[in-house]
């Protein structure tokens, strides 16, 4: 669906989750960051994009790696004395929306103060949406994206085309 004040696409989510272990999550992440070439995000909620790749603090020991449409997943050797990966991606779908009337439309569905630093453009917030745990992206002051368990996708890009009735 789409009009001048808002959009909304569904596409699959290329999804890596990497964990390290507590007791050796330095040695990890700087193994991990030097694999891919990029200082990892800090805190939680945090990003950093390279090369098609958006990394993703969502837990203090937890990344996603969420891959770009058609961006070859980065080869990942983890020593399981340091860590672990397992793709998420067969569970996950990515809502993009956009439009000048996003913040009316999100506001119908998930409790996310989207004026606030943490929830600003770049940064990443779990949030629930009807009961079902999602990561919203900000991407931009009127665009963010949600990844979603595949299972409620349909449900929820439902409810999402309800809240946004009178924009399209």
């Amino acid at each position: 669906m789409a009009s001048p004040d808002f959009s909304l696409s569904v596409s699959d989510c290329p999804l890596i989750q990497v964990e390290g272990w507590d007791r050796s999550l330095r040695q990890f992440e700087t193994g991990l960051s030097a694999s891919l070439g990029v200082d990892l995000p800090a805190s939680v909620g945090e990003t950093a994009r390279h090369n098609g790749l958006l990394i993703i603090r969502v837990a203090p020991r937890r990344l996603w790696l969420v891959l770009d449409d058609g961006a070859p997943a980065p080869s990942l050797a983890i020593d399981p004395d340091l860590g672990c990966s397992v793709s998420l991606g067969e569970g996950r779908v990515r809502f993009s929306l956009a439009g000048a009337d996003i913040a009316r439309v999100l506001s119908t569905c998930i409790a996310v103060d989207l004026h606030a630093p943490t929830a600003a453009p770049g940064r990443a917030v779990h949030t629930s949406f009807h009961h079902v745990p999602v990561l919203l992206l900000r991407t931009g002051e009127a665009s963010c994206e949600l990844i979603v368990p595949r299972s409620f996708a349909t449900s929820l890009s439902d409810w999402i085309a309800d809240g946004s009735y009178g924009a399209i």
